[in-house]
């Protein structure tokens, strides 16, 4: 004899469908949020071990130089950047020397002033521009070195500011030597930069533009090459 279903067995049955989808939706769920964890995981990793990469590549005391170069180019904005570029010049490491994104109040009289002793090389072969930032340091660089036919250049930068603009002179100048001289303040060489938050901070902001500089670089190969500022 056969039962008819009753009204009961249906609703059992529409719930359990009805549990099925919610189940597996949760399930769903769960895995995009350890997937995101994991991949954030892996970001945040990613980052530390650059960053640490990035502090040894940022040199902790002045390298000496082991070679001249056809010019010297001085990028403004840290301590004793002019002032050794100019010394560099005077001791015949370079025929020429770019003082490049200098002050607009910034002329020869002025670093003659400053720099009495250097105040014949100042007069007859520093040149200087007014670029804003490291990438227009580059394309002016860029132009200055092709005018007068330059084939390896002395980088003048602070020690936390020379891998970037090792990347972006290399970007604008890929057949130029480039030879670093990094000027490290009196300071950071009497003190390591971990225990002060100020220094820590400055590391990371320029480790950031540093990742931002070589992500242009890498997602647009030209931009900024042919540049004009």
């Amino acid at each position: 004899m056969q039962t008819a279903p009753s009204d009961t067995d249906d609703g059992i049955t529409g719930a359990s469908g009805a549990k099925r989808p919610a189940r597996a939706s949760r399930r769903l769920l769960r895995r995009i949020g350890r997937s995101t964890v994991m991949l954030c995981a892996a970001a945040a990793a990613l980052l530390g071990l650059g960053f640490l990469w990035f502090i040894g590549r940022v040199p902790a005391v002045e390298i000496p130089l082991d070679r001249n170069a056809d010019g010297i180019v001085a990028l403004t904005g840290g301590a004793s950047r002019i002032a050794d570029a100019i010394e560099l010049l005077a001791s015949g490491r370079g025929k020429r020397l770019l003082i490049s994104g200098a002050n607009r109040t910034t002329s020869s009289s002025e670093i003659s002033r400053l720099n009495p002793e250097f105040e014949r090389w100042v007069r007859c072969c520093v040149d200087i521009d007014r670029s804003v930032n490291t990438l227009g340091n580059a394309i002016e660089t860029r132009r200055w070195a092709e005018s007068r036919g330059f084939r390896s250049l002395i980088v003048v930068t602070s020690n936390y500011h020379m891998p970037r603009a090792l990347a972006e002179l290399a970007h604008q100048l890929p057949d130029v030597v480039l030879v670093p001289f990094p000027v490290v303040a009196d300071r950071q060489r009497s003190e390591k930069w971990w225990p002060g938050g100020a220094r820590v901070r400055l590391m990371l902001t320029e480790y950031v533009k540093y990742l931002y500089a070589r992500l242009r670089m890498g997602v647009s190969p030209a931009a900024g090459a042919g540049a004009v500022g």
